[in-house]
């Protein structure tokens, strides 16, 4: 359930309540908006009158939370959630926030030119992948931990924050001192003891939605992190698999509204992998942004077409150019 304190309700009276939850077999998760002090109490199996709370000196309402998610409801954070990426890059703003980079970083020449490129036409974060989890044993899989320090060193030269993949959770430790957001990835989405993990750590997550995952699925992954304490999770609508087989992933825009209803988690568009072609790209990036996401994830190479992954669907240079100047229209 969701305790909604009072406007101006004391710490005293916060203690209180929170004390007679957490003797009612609760966890309890805080959340202080500008005005109110909202508590989400979770995990109690115990049938509960909601009036023993609800007569507690300084409680506005009690409410029961019917979906299995809780914390990344809607209800738990009414005003909806800014997560802040780096030296303040805020997600869930009135800024849509634009991630470019390439699929994965190949060497420091190549990072660097596209990094100067994105930065120049208006992206804040520079994605690249250093760890890269593939459908065939055969293809590339990244250049590991090298691969991230050319990542950091990159983005740190034209002032923009980094978001890498973890894979697993041994990664972790290792890619802390060189990423500003973990993202985890569709084939990720439900490995929970990697969720788990994630929650531990002070950075903020970017998750991606499974190929054939539903948004309650997509949502309750998103528990798993915030249940662990961390709650600055950024939810990614990057396309599932259909029966459609002329896109690489169908775009699922009407996911954003949806999830926008029934979360306050930002919830950002990746659609390089959701198309899997260029020339999509930018079109169902523009329905994106109309659509009410609160940034962009795509790929962009100064050479796609000898691009070591996913060339296909990066954008060149010009095209990334291109699309900026349309999207501030």
């Amino acid at each position: 359930m969701v305790v909604v304190m009072q406007e101006g309700a004391t710490e005293d009276a916060v203690q209180v309540v929170i004390n007679r939850l957490m003797g009612m077999g609760f966890d309890i998760h805080r959340s202080t908006g500008a005005r109110h002090t909202v508590l989400g109490a979770v995990g109690a199996k115990v049938d509960f009158d909601t009036r023993d709370i609800e007569l507690l000196e300084g409680v506005e309402e009690v409410l029961r939370i019917t979906a299995p998610y809780k914390l990344a409801s809607r209800h738990f954070r009414p005003e909806g959630t800014i997560v802040t990426v780096g030296q303040g890059v805020a997600i869930g703003g009135d800024e849509v926030v634009v991630m470019a980079g390439p699929c994965s970083v190949e060497n420091a020449e190549q990072i660097n030119t596209i990094a100067a490129s994105v930065a120049a036409n208006g992206a804040r974060i520079l994605r690249g992948g250093a760890f890269k989890p593939r459908s065939s044993p055969y293809s590339f899989q990244g250049i590991g931990q090298v691969g991230l320090e050319m990542l950091r060193r990159a983005a740190d030269k034209h002032n923009l924050a980094v978001v890498s993949e973890v894979m697993e959770q041994t990664q972790i430790a290792k890619m802390l001192d060189y990423v500003d957001m973990f993202q985890v990835g569709a084939r990720n989405m439900q490995n929970y003891n990697l969720l788990r993990d994630l929650g531990k750590v002070a950075k903020p997550v970017l998750l991606k939605r499974g190929i054939s995952a539903t948004i309650e699925e997509l949502l309750l992954s998103a528990e798993y992190i915030m249940a662990g304490g961390n709650y600055n999770v950024v939810l990614c609508e990057r396309g599932i698999r259909t029966f459609e087989s002329y896109t690489r992933n169908t775009l699922d825009i009407s996911a954003i509204p949806v999830i926008q209803k029934l979360s306050h988690l930002p919830i950002v568009v990746d659609p390089s992998h959701g198309t899997g072609r260029r020339d999509k790209v930018g079109p169902m990036a523009r329905a994106a942004v109309a659509a009410g996401a609160d940034g962009l994830l795509i790929e962009v190479h100064n050479d796609p077409e000898k691009a070591l992954s996913d060339g296909a669907q990066s954008l060149f240079p010009e095209q990334f150019e291109k699309l900026m100047k349309e999207l501030r229209m």
